[in-house]
């Protein structure tokens, strides 16, 4: 009797750290940063109009306090958003695009060339003034986008999106 199948042990396995990954444009920061203010001085702004018309007087006592704790909690914010922008990187390779990011969380997701269904480039408002756009690759079977890369130079973006549509379509 002959048997066909075989299922052989893998002995060795691709080391994807060792792989070099390549750093999201410094200019991207300019944009968190933007965008964190906005949002800072329209919460801020907020605080200060409830603490002037609605906060009764025993609390307005606390709010000095209060301004401290908000202030501090969106530093702590920055600082996590100063840190970890450097750890959000990309590769692509022969047969897959990878993106590793996180500070405390670290993740790598990798998505394989013969998954993907299509990619599109975006580029949000501030993204635009820096000239950077996001690569957002989406896979068969979900609504959502499996992969999205923010950050990238536009011209590197839309020369992934050509390098990815050409291999998908081989």
């Amino acid at each position: 009797m002959t048997d066909y199948f075989q299922n052989s042990e893998v002995v060795s396995l691709p080391d994807i750290i060792k792989v070099e990954f390549t750093k999201i444009d410094k200019n991207y920061f300019k944009v968190i940063l933007i965008n964190f203010f906005l949002i800072f001085n329209f919460l801020f702004v907020g605080l200060i109009l409830l603490d002037k018309f609605t906060f009764t007087e025993e609390i307005t006592a606390y709010s000095i306090y209060i301004y401290a704790s908000f202030t501090s909690f969106f530093g702590f914010i920055f600082l996590f958003l100063y840190f970890s922008f450097s750890k959000r990187m990309y590769v692509l390779r022969d047969k897959d695009i990878s993106y590793k990011a996180g500070l405390f969380t670290k993740t790598i997701t990798t998505v394989p060339f013969s998954r993907i269904q299509h990619v599109e480039i975006d580029e949000k408002p501030f993204s635009r003034i820096f000239n950077l756009a996001s690569i957002s690759v989406y896979t068969a079977g979900d609504s959502s986008d499996d992969l999205e890369i923010k950050g990238i130079n536009k011209e590197k973006a839309l020369q992934i999106k050509e390098f990815i549509s050409t291999k998908i379509d081989e």
